[in-house]
């Protein structure tokens, strides 16, 4: 079972005009809500790859049923976990161009007591399917939430042998790091700020996944855009490079959710890094091409994975 945990989540609001003119009154060519916080993009890729992932987290007021309803359109399953706030609603502005202006609203701040009831639902869910689940912690924390809140899940995650993957920032990253999830995945600004070093090229990004690696990480990956991905493991020396061919990217947007889907569904089938490294590059990028935030399709997927290259770092 693959476990997508949003305690952030959103109703992402797509916006489509020919030029965002600041200070000025703009009118919008197309508006297309849809669900989404990281953990919504993960699961939309995981179905897309084929798995009948579980989105567990906070849903409230008119949004939140809207972002249930939308998880559910797409057969998704859902375990919400209801809260007084309403559920926040970001705004993405994508001009004709190709520019991309996003607008994130603050999350809802959630009380105790909802806290401890989606805590109980992950643990019913990662008992129910004692060592055969992957649980793909995505996105920020809200501010209610303490920092450390999902070093807390991997570790009961792991009680139950589950596989723990976290996508996440800052302190709460760092603070994850310390309860050994199998892999986490920060984009490169992300990556230099946990370790405090400018990532220049793959020297510097192999220097950051090593740190990584000795706060605690099982494995580590860190997407570099263009550059593609760089990956290892900490039961191997090696360091592997995913290249990405070069293609017109219509949004990067939820690519780095897409990735980590890949990462996710390689681990269930058993593949091997170099394998798992392609299927999560080619996800990534599919989702440059697709129409919103984890909306890779599986022929792009399939075309993709055929192109990249993965090599080791000398």
């Amino acid at each position: 079972m693959f476990l997508c945990v949003s305690l952030n989540p959103a109703i992402d609001k797509r916006l489509k005009l020919a030029h965002l003119r600041l200070g000025q009154v703009n009118r919008a060519t197309e508006v297309s809500p849809a669900p989404g916080g990281k953990a919504a993009h993960v699961a939309m890729v995981l179905r897309t790859l084929g798995a009948d992932p579980v989105w567990l987290g906070f849903a409230g007021g008119p949004t939140g049923v809207a972002l249930v309803e939308g998880l559910n359109a797409m057969s998704i399953r859902v375990e919400a976990v209801t809260t007084e706030s309403a559920t926040r609603m970001n705004l993405e502005i994508v001009e004709n161009d190709g520019e991309v202006t996003e607008i994130l609203e603050p999350g809802q701040p959630v009380t105790r007591e909802e806290l401890e009831r989606l805590q109980n639902a992950f643990e019913q869910a990662v008992r129910r399917f004692a060592g055969k689940t992957t649980a793909i912690l995505s996105g920020s924390l809200p501010s209610s939430v303490p920092e450390d809140y999902y070093a807390t899940l991997v570790g009961l995650g792991h009680q139950h042998g589950c596989r723990m993957f976290v996508d996440t920032s800052g302190e709460p990253l760092r603070l994850a790091l310390k309860a050994n999830p199998e892999l986490v995945k920060p984009n490169q600004q992300e990556a230099e700020r946990l370790s405090e070093c400018a990532i220049n090229g793959l020297r510097s990004a192999e220097s950051a996944l090593n740190m990584i690696l000795s706060a605690g990480a099982k494995a580590g990956a860190i997407s570099l855009g263009a550059d593609g991905l760089v990956w290892r493991s900490a039961n191997e020396e090696r360091v592997l490079h995913a290249k990405v061919p070069q293609f017109v990217v219509r949004s990067a947007v939820g690519s780095g959710d897409a990735t980590m889907a890949g990462f996710a569904f390689a681990a269930d089938q058993g593949l091997e890094p170099e394998e798992s490294l392609r299927l999560a590059a080619a996800c990534g990028a599919a989702n440059c091409l697709a129409e919103g935030p984890g909306r890779a399709r599986a022929n792009d997927i399939a075309r993709l994975k055929n192109k990249i290259a993965v090599e080791i770092l000398q």
